[in-house]
């Protein structure tokens, strides 16, 4: 929120001035008449004694004369002057008169100069209605932070939930600005800045607003992105304004958002030797040495690219203190979920554990996101209250994309992903170790997807064995095993799961040494965003020979092959589970996974 409301602009501004100027000038001309007569009626005028006073200029006469009626009213007067021996007649009928010209400057003033002043007055106030909403030339080096008062910021720790080490490392922050003395007691000084970092969506911003609405102090936040300016040092100036605005304001906290955008290592990017950003960043780091931190300034900063940042501003001294806020576990996932819930005016029976586990690796705005979705859905069903159903439709929703029903697809095509779902969905239930099989379904989903297994994990894993990870190829290359088994023939509708199974494999052979031939190496690769996922990839080219990446790509060819095999193997034992389970599948193109283990159970031979 703005320290001052603007005002919107009116066309009545300009009616009501035009109109203050007509009533002005109507009053003015009203205050006396001056009458222009002839010279011949000014003569005979003259000659009649009804002349009282005349100013006699090189071109007119003009004066007072006695009116035509008795009750002795004066009249001004104006004539245009003739003859040069007027001063001889009126001498002749004893006159007085001058050549001197009567003063209009306080009307001239008012007349002219006031409305003038009235314009000028107008334009001004327009101008700064304009440059308050959109900053001219003038506004260039001013910061463009939103400034928020302590009154204003109204969140709380209770608001932020899920990142309770972050919150924990934060509440010494909020400790120092509301006792500096018992610090100060012992030489203690506050860590001048501090940085928010983790991925996209973790709640940093939310944080940093905590933090100010907490210790009640002025909060300063403004991105990273709005210091880069067209004019060559206008970034610069907008950290100094900034610093010079917190000094004045301190105790506060400036948070500066998306630091990455002004703080990437210097000496790369840059367009010839003086790059803009550069100077906004060395600026920022001038400043930061330069501020008492006793002041009670505390510069805070998020960003999910920490790797890209100069070493500069890492070092003690500048952003000492780093806090990480990383996606949070199922009991932080459990935590913010029961906040989001509570906004849910018609909520029904729902196991905040069971949403907790169906949606693993999701961070706070996801799962913001997920309850709204599942209210919205429930909406559009005309439920009287939000259900499981919703919300399980809504994390399949975010993870694979919108049903599309109406896109038709032909019966050859819907057998064949029915086989390649099933092909996923047996093989992950036949080996050990994988994630339980939720749902599957051949509704079309998303762009491209024409089925998707569910697949939901009992808990959150932080390690994977080498074991798992061959399982979890296994299963992914189930679903083109299944289509070669039963059609003898295979379709482009593996390519999702083949990238999959094939980076997992990349990764074992590269980066986690579990490949005999290859050794336990690490085979360099180039710098990885940490906390960007999803497309970011970059080339694997390492810093290895010839000879190695040909071994490297041997040793995951084989791992493709042999898991390929395992899955070919595992189906062939479970034909005749296969082929139920698809009559069942294409007929009511959804099955749970719990029918499928069923099946599964059913078919074993029983032990002896």
């Amino acid at each position: 929120m703005d320290m001052e409301k603007h005002h919107k602009i009116s066309i009545w501004y300009f009616f009501i001035g035009i109109w203050i100027v007509l009533i002005l000038q109507n009053y003015l001309a009203s205050t006396y008449v001056i009458q222009t007569i002839p010279y011949s009626d000014f003569i005979q005028k003259l000659k009649e004694d009804k002349i009282i006073e005349v100013s006699i200029t090189e071109r007119q006469i003009q004066g007072q004369m006695k009116s035509e009626s008795d009750s002795g009213e004066e009249l001004y007067f104006r004539t245009v002057r003739v003859d040069p021996e007027t001063s001889a007649l009126l001498d002749t009928y004893h006159v007085n008169y001058s050549a001197s010209i009567e003063s209009t400057f306080f009307r001239d003033l008012l007349s002219w100069i006031v409305p003038v002043l009235l314009f000028v007055g107008i334009w001004f106030f327009l101008m700064k209605r304009l440059s308050a909403q959109q900053p001219g030339f003038m506004t260039l080096g001013k910061n463009k932070s939103k400034v928020h008062k302590q009154e204003d910021v109204d969140v709380r720790f209770g608001d932020v939930a899920g990142v309770d080490e972050a919150v924990a490392e934060l509440v010494e922050i909020i400790d120092f600005l509301k006792n500096p003395d018992k610090y100060r007691e012992f030489g203690g000084t506050l860590p001048k800045g501090l940085l928010l970092v983790g991925p996209p969506g973790t709640g940093k911003t939310l944080l940093a607003k905590a933090v100010a609405g907490e210790s009640q102090v002025p909060f300063f936040s403004i991105s990273g992105s709005e210091f880069v300016e067209l004019f060559v040092g206008m970034g610069a100036a907008r950290v100094r304004d900034l610093f010079e605005q917190a000094n004045e304001n301190a105790p506060c906290i400036v948070f500066i958002d998306e630091l990455d955008a002004i703080g990437k290592a210097r000496g790369f990017g840059g367009v010839g030797g003086h790059d803009e950003r550069e100077q906004t960043l060395n600026q920022l780091l001038v400043e930061m040495d330069g501020f008492d931190p006793n002041e009670g300034v505390i510069l805070m900063a998020a960003t999910n690219r920490p790797e890209v940042l100069d070493p500069a501003l890492l070092r003690p001294g500048r952003f000492d203190r780093q806090v990480l806020v990383d996606r949070p576990d199922k009991q932080g996932r459990i935590a913010i979920l029961k906040v989001h819930l509570k906004k849910i005016k018609k909520l029904g029976s729902v196991s905040v554990e069971e949403l907790a586990n169906m949606t693993p690796g999701m961070v706070g705005s996801d799962l913001a996101n997920l309850v709204n979705e599942a209210t919205l859905l429930a909406v559009r069903a005309r439920k009287k209250t939000v259900e499981k159903e919703q919300f399980e439709e809504a994390v399949e929703r975010i993870v694979a994309g919108l049903e599309k029903k109406n896109r038709v697809i032909n019966v050859k095509e819907r057998k064949i992903v029915a086989y390649h779902e099933l092909g996923h969905a047996l093989v992950a239930l036949s080996i050990p170790g994988t994630d339980p099989v939720k749902k599957i379904t051949i509704v079309p989903r998303g762009i491209a997807a024409l089925g998707y297994t569910m697949q939901v994990p009992t808990e959150d894993r932080f390690l994977m064995t080498k074991t798992e990870l061959l399982g979890k190829i296994a299963s992914l290359l189930g679903g083109r095993a299944a289509e070669e088994m039963i059609f003898q023939d295979i379709s482009t509708g593996a390519h999702n799961d083949l990238a999959k199974a094939t980076d997992i494999a990349r990764s074992m052979v590269t980066e986690y040494g579990m490949s005999e031939k290859a050794g336990q190496v690490y085979y360099k690769s180039e710098p990885q965003a940490m906390f960007l996922q999803a497309g970011q990839r970059q080339s694997a080219k390492g810093e290895y020979g010839d000879e190695t990446a040909q071994l490297i790509d041997r040793e995951i060819r084989n791992i493709i092959d042999q898991q390929y095999s395992v899955a070919m193997e595992l189906l062939e034992q479970k034909k005749a589970v296969l082929e139920k389970a698809a009559m069942e599948l294409l007929e009511k193109e959804k099955i749970e996974g719990s029918y499928l283990e069923k099946l599964i159970k059913e078919a074993e031979p029983p032990q002896e």
